[in-house]
């Protein structure tokens, strides 16, 4: 019997130790108020700079890799950094409007992962050290398509850094005023210049 006994504490260690190195482990990031998304909209000769702040409490991550989740942009959150103070109600608000983000009908913008994949490229518009690419659906003014962009993302005690920088083209979501080179003084480039900066903690 004893025997018996012995080898069944045996076996079910044998199995334990097997079965160890596949256990899935699962965490989830909640990001911080410094988690902003900053933009730069350039018109011939000129610019504007200023950004958006990032929300989320559903980043998910297995074994030490971010796997899913969705990034909220609050519209109202934008800001203008370049401008004096007095021009940049002036600004804000026409972004806000129907112009650009019609923010009363569509308050928010999201980005829901879709995929995450190691990134060895040499993307020139990259940010420096990005070692993952990142796909997912980018929802804006009710239209959603989907974008890829290399990231930097280090997850390491308990907290989370991500990095990127890319560009959108902002008429593939309706977002075509002031789009015509022809109108001179009045055209501004399809193209925005995102800096995305991700800071959050395991919960």
């Amino acid at each position: 019997m004893k025997t018996i006994i012995l080898s069944a504490i045996a076996v079910t260690l044998f199995w334990t130790g097997c079965t160890t190195d596949h256990v899935i482990q699962k965490t989830e990031y909640v990001l911080d108020e410094t988690s902003v998304a900053e933009w730069k909209g350039s018109m011939p000769g000129t610019f504007n700079i200023g950004s958006f702040d990032v929300e989320s409490e559903n980043l998910q991550a297995e074994n030490g890799q971010i796997k899913s989740g969705t990034f909220i942009i609050p519209i109202a959150s934008i800001k203008n950094f370049n401008l004096p103070d007095n021009l940049k109600p002036q600004l804000l608000g026409h972004l806000q409007s129907a112009d650009f983000f019609n923010m009363v009908l569509f308050p928010e913008a999201t980005f829901k992962i879709t995929g995450i994949a190691p990134y060895t490229g040499t993307d020139t518009g990259a940010v420096a050290g990005a070692n993952y690419l990142v796909s997912g659906d980018f929802t804006m003014i009710g239209m959603t398509n989907p974008i890829s962009f290399p990231a930097k993302i280090n997850l390491s005690n308990g907290k989370l850094q991500t990095e990127a920088t890319f560009k959108i083209d902002r008429t593939k979501w309706g977002m075509n005023y002031a789009t015509d080179p022809a109108a001179e003084g009045h055209y501004i480039f399809s193209d925005v210049d995102i800096h995305l900066k991700i800071s959050g903690i395991k919960i």
